[in-house]
């Protein structure tokens, strides 16, 4: 595995939502009809850059995790993801060129050209 270093932010929540991203998680939970389901993002080694992102939803949290609480979503990152993405926001965009979510990270230093892994 890749070693990198990073100095997380201690002040303010490690991952933030915008409101686009809320209600579209929000809008997914729904039809899940599970209410008790947190988004857990999670960053794995992979990609062409080191890291890659994952998102899904979970029906568990360990001990380890750090949860942020946006209304009725729920977002869960274990320590280790933590401090590759500190201080990170999800957007959710619906455009001419693409829906989904997108992270935008201040710790990565370096990205592939599809967007989808990062250093």
């Amino acid at each position: 595995m890749q070693s990198i270093s990073i100095s997380p932010r201690s002040a303010g929540p490690s991952v933030t939502l915008t409101d686009s991203a809320v209600g579209k998680v929000a809008e997914l939970l729904e039809r899940e009809g599970d209410s008790s389901l947190v988004l857990r993002l999670g960053v794995r080694p992979g990609g062409c850059s080191g890291f890659s992102y994952e998102m899904f939803f979970d029906a568990q949290t360990g001990d380890d995790d750090h949860i942020e609480d946006y209304g009725t979503v729920r977002v869960a990152v274990d320590s280790q993801s933590l401090q590759l993405v500190a201080g990170a926001q999800i957007d959710y965009r619906d455009g001419l060129q693409g829906s989904g979510f997108h992270i935008e990270n201040p710790n990565v230093t370096r990205s592939c050209g599809c967007g989808k892994s990062f250093s």
